[in-house]
């Protein structure tokens, strides 16, 4: 089964429904630059599904060790995805022992991480000056730059997918497991229930389909 993370929600009936659906982590944007940024308050309003399987995963850019911390303090979080630089992820894991993801953009195979000291990869295209956020910007980039790729670690794909896309980009890319958020949106920073709902199908029908016949 591929897994499936949906980033940048606020709502709790958006949080019921990924539970409904078996999503297997939900990304919680602790930055204040995005039009997905939750605050420590919103955040600790939001149910907590662990026990059936949706862990939550809190979004830091370029934080400081304070700045974890005092989500930390008031929010339970399962894993931090950061953007920062590798030195910095290594320094946060250590300090809070809480399995970190890395955000990394790419452009071509040299890009690639091929050793890795952090707990997991997130794997999308590069941001550029214009953009107001490392992530979360829509964009795609040659997914089969990923197909022959030996990941020291497990990795997400992420950037642009959609529900008419991500079967063709889990093909091309060999991902096993997805990161979506502006494509699951009809306005920026507001999730959709209806485009959750086709993402996460054309995913699930991708997965029967692969199955073998018993």
């Amino acid at each position: 089964m591929t897994a499936i993370k949906i980033c940048g929600v606020k709502e709790t009936h958006t949080y019921d429904l990924l539970a409904e659906l078996k999503v297997d982590w939900v990304g919680l944007v602790f930055y204040p630059p995005s039009p997905r940024y939750i605050t420590i308050d919103q955040a600790r309003q939001l149910p907590d599904y662990k026990n059936q399987g949706l862990l939550r995963v809190g979004l830091f850019v370029k934080p400081t060790l304070d700045d974890i911390k005092a989500v930390l303090d008031k929010v339970n979080l399962d894993i931090l995805q950061l953007y920062t630089s590798l030195e910095t992820a290594q320094i946060i894991r250590d300090e809070f022992g809480i399995p970190v993801w890395l955000a990394k953009g790419v452009q071509t195979i040299s890009d690639l991480p091929t050793n890795c000291s952090v707990d997991g990869l997130v794997i999308e295209a590069p941001s550029n000056q214009s953009d107001l956020r490392p992530g979360g910007n829509g964009r795609t980039f040659d997914w089969q730059l990923t197909s022959g790729w030996h990941s020291p670690k497990p990795w997400l794909l992420a950037g642009g997918l959609t529900s008419e896309n991500v079967t063709q980009a889990i093909q091309q890319s060999g991902a096993k497991a997805v990161d979506v958020s502006s494509g699951v949106e009809r306005q920026k920073g507001e999730k959709d229930t209806a485009l959750i709902k086709q993402f996460v199908e054309s995913i699930r029908r991708l997965d029967r389909s692969s199955q073998p016949y018993e």
